[in-house]
């Protein structure tokens, strides 16, 4: 029988982070982000948090273009952004996360059997956001060590399922852009895709 993959470290977090990053131009700036997570154990406890970039190059967008954060644990949720979103590679040094508004979140609702689509969809005082992915591939599983994760620093071992086509609404506007090819521990998705059984050990 073979030996168990047990990975060294500890474990600092551990959950789903499904992401949707779209362009309008392929060899452009990413114009929309969004980062959702589900967090099931950490230090700061469990929590959702949803990251959104309406205005990625823009510190301090106009209200209706806001970048925010929804969240029912914002000790947890600005951990995230500042030790792993912050890292992430279409998210790296953007000014958009510099203004982020902080909202407390309501609700959350989830929906689709991750097969054909899957949505998530948060809601915030008088800020309705919905994520939907579809066109959903085979998922996989893999582990990337801390040299190929975004912080450098953690063990990333995860099930990944990638999709065709994403869109972010926000109060039943939809947001510019669509998500582009690229690969991940030699699959070919995009950068929509869903992050299931995500767990980050540090190193």
């Amino acid at each position: 029988m073979a030996e168990p993959l047990v990975f060294s470290g500890t474990v600092e977090w551990s959950g789903e982070n499904p992401g949707i990053s779209l362009k309008q131009d392929p060899d452009g700036p990413f114009i929309t982000l969004a980062s959702f997570f589900r967090v099931v154990l950490s230090p700061l406890g469990r929590g959702h948090a949803l990251v959104l970039l309406q205005s990625p190059q823009e510190a301090a967008p106009p209200p209706e273009r806001a970048n925010v954060c929804l969240t029912d644990n914002e000790p947890l949720a600005r951990w995230l952004i500042s030790d792993y979103v912050a890292h992430f590679g279409a998210w790296r040094g953007l000014p958009g996360l510099q203004g982020l508004q902080y909202r407390k979140l309501d609700s959350v609702e989830t929906d689709g059997d991750a097969i054909s689509r899957y949505g998530e969809t948060v809601r915030a005082g008088d800020m309705t956001v919905a994520l939907d992915w579809s066109g959903l591939g085979a998922p996989f599983c893999f582990a990337f060590g801390p040299a190929q994760s975004a912080t450098g620093k953690h063990h990333m071992p995860s099930l990944f399922v990638g999709c065709e086509t994403a869109t972010v609404t926000v109060n039943g506007k939809r947001l510019p852009g669509a998500p582009i090819p690229r690969e991940v521990a030699g699959q070919r998705i995009s950068t929509a895709m869903l992050a299931f059984s995500e767990t980050w050990i540090r190193a």
